[in-house]
């Protein structure tokens, strides 16, 4: 438990100094003063050296495992000493340094973002719950609820109130990724008092830039909403679709089924999409999806003080340590030259069984050449980035990234750009209105490649919620909440739920039985079975793909069903009756039935 703060005078100094009050000799309280400055000079040394470890974090490279692992360790242990030494002098720093509450939730503040951005690396759910226990006693304790006023007498501290509103912005993204989302509606309204309480009294340069970040925050929480779980008094229930073992599907284990994913990129590109955080929805939904569910139970702190968890270094932590999660990158928006060098990474780092699984989300780009001689190029690709390289031609800005040759646009990524990473097992998702371009992929290298393509267009009653999120995404993150969407379905009791997913859990589990016994099946999807996150991607590609394909909506028209390469059997899998009668069943469970077609019936 923290030492108080707010105790009296007297009692923050300590027994010797009332005994040098008390007519102790002046020797005592020379000892006593020397012992207080030593106190006081550690403190600073920590400090001061946490700053600049803390500072060189921004250095190191984003990409790649033993490059920083050493570092984030010694920054670790010196937070970790400094927090520790700060708890057990707390009542000589008060006195002989002036520590302040703000100051103290300055350090755990970079406590909860050092384990914040060590989940970031590792993708190990736990270090989000250790930012979350810093975090949440940092707001419990009111450590930065007298920031821009403490010192006010002095100085006038407008960047004390900054660091309260990014404490608030790093907090939200914590509790988002968590899915505690009851907190994270009562943090915005929280930020959004302390903001305009920021503006008010210093008009600063950024207020606009602050007005935006609510913004953002307000408007993904509201597009990530697709469906509302109601319980039993008609209040929302947040639902986690991470992994777990309810909900993976089951498969009869052969030699070829070998690998494990090892490395994810995740881009998102999307121009109209949401974000926060430089996370926009799909990757968001992406994310959660290739993450395992925390197996421990975990508490909620308020009221007990933090303090610093199980380090990654500790109990065999560190470069051997066995992961629960793949290691994920992120990438937002980045450059064709910035994605290669994260590619090149993950490929590198792959173990011998390994596989890489590429996740990309972006807008279009597309060829103008009538007739395409190299379909790894002339096919166009997807435009990560509008950023400009010096060397790229001027392109008017009036033209529309559908209308640029691909000659033209240096952050394109096509098909031909991913070929030199196909020397190594590679599962790839293109969710794009050009992802067939995709199809093109070759498997020269005897590697296993899969290559899952979303719809290229979507029909026109849902595309007015597009900035919402692609519902290709949805379906592989919740395929129940796709469900829902394709179905008008906003409000769902949770009893209704639960049973609907039961019809969904069957699907999947026969679907992964077909796949794995089905004759026609390429080798790659097989190759790919053996792992649990790659198995229940499939297992949800093949559920859209069955949705749709009796969807009234969506079963008319090519461009708005989902395509894979290599092309996965029509009969046995993509057009089973078995699958459709379970996804027929869903409709019935949900009312939902006409929104279907009948068996046999041709549009």
């Amino acid at each position: 438990m923290l030492s108080s703060v707010n105790a009296p005078a007297e009692d923050l100094l300590g027994p010797a100094h009332h005994a040098s009050n008390l007519g102790g000799t002046d020797m005592t309280s020379h000892i006593v003063d020397e012992s207080e400055r030593k106190v006081v000079a550690e403190f600073c040394h920590l400090l001061e050296k946490s700053k600049q470890l803390f500072n060189g974090l921004r250095d190191l490279p984003q990409y790649g495992h033993k490059q920083w692992q050493g570092y984030f360790g010694r920054t670790f242990d010196i937070y970790t000493k400094l927090w520790k030494f700060q708890q057990q002098h707390r009542a000589i720093l008060d006195a002989r340094y002036g520590l302040k509450r703000w100051q103290i939730g300055e350090v755990a503040s970079k406590i909860g973002q050092l384990y914040y951005h060590y989940y970031l690396r590792t993708s190990e759910t736990n270090y989000l719950n250790e930012a979350f226990s810093f975090y949440a006693a940092i707001r419990g304790r009111a450590y930065y609820s007298r920031a821009g006023r403490e010192d006010s007498l002095l100085y006038f501290r407008p960047d004390l109130m900054v660091k309260k509103l990014r404490f608030y912005a790093r907090f939200i993204v914590v509790c988002l990724l968590l899915k505690k989302m009851k907190l994270v509606r009562d943090l915005v309204r929280e930020l959004a008092k302390h903001i305009d309480e920021y503006t008010a009294t210093y008009e600063p340069d950024d207020q606009l830039e602050w007005s935006l970040v609510l913004g953002e925050i307000k408007g993904f929480i509201e597009a990530d909403t697709v469906v509302n779980v109601l319980d039993s008094d008609s209040n929302s229930i947040v639902l986690s679709h991470r992994l777990n073992p309810l909900i993976t599907p089951p498969v009869e284990k052969s030699p070829i089924m070998s690998l494990s994913l090892q490395e994810v990129v995740l881009v998102g590109s999307q121009s109209d999409q949401v974000k926060f955080s430089e996370l926009t929805l799909d990757m968001f939904r992406m994310l959660q999806t290739l993450e395992r569910e925390p197996q421990e139970e975990f508490a909620q702190i308020y009221d007990t003080s933090p303090a610093p968890g199980r380090s990654p270094f500790e109990n065999g932590g560190g470069i051997g340590m066995k992961r629960e999660n793949p290691h994920k990158y992120l990438l937002y928006k980045p450059t064709v030259s910035q994605f290669l060098i994260f590619m090149a990474s993950g490929h590198r780092e792959l173990p011998s069984n390994g596989a890489l699984l590429l996740f990309i989300s972006g807008d279009g780009c597309f060829s103008t050449k009538p007739s395409p001689v190299d379909r790894s190029y002339d096919l166009g690709g997807v435009l990560l980035s509008t950023k400009k390289d010096s060397s790229e031609s001027i392109i008017t800005p009036l033209v529309s990234s559908k209308q640029i040759l691909h000659t033209c646009e240096s952050n394109c990524l096509h098909p031909g750009d991913l070929q030199p990473f196909t020397r190594r097992p590679l599962f790839l998702i293109v969710d794009s209105d050009n992802s067939v371009a995709f199809g093109s992929l070759q498997r020269i290298f005897d590697q296993p490649l899969i290559v899952l393509m979303s719809p290229q267009e979507i029909p026109t009653a849902f595309q007015d919620d597009r900035h919402k999120g692609s519902l290709y995404s949805l379906f592989l993150h919740s395929p129940l909440s796709g469900f829902a969407f394709i179905t008008n379905i906003v409000d769902i009791p949770i009893h209704l739920w639960d049973k609907c997913q039961a019809y969904v859990d069957r699907f999947m589990t026969e679907a992964s039985r077909l796949v794995t016994r089905s004759r026609g099946v390429d080798t790659s999807y097989l190759n790919f079975m053996g792992d649990d996150f790659m198995r229940l991607i499939l297992c949800r590609h093949i559920f859209s793909c069955v949705v749709l394909r009796i969807h009234r909506n969506f079963r008319s028209r090519n461009k708005c069903l989902p395509t894979s390469n290599p092309t996965l059997p029509e009969l046995d899998i993509l057009e089973n009756p078995t699958l459709q009668r379970y996804a027929l069943d869903l409709a019935l469970q949900l009312d939902v039935r006409h929104h279907f077609t009948e068996c046999g019936e041709i549009d």
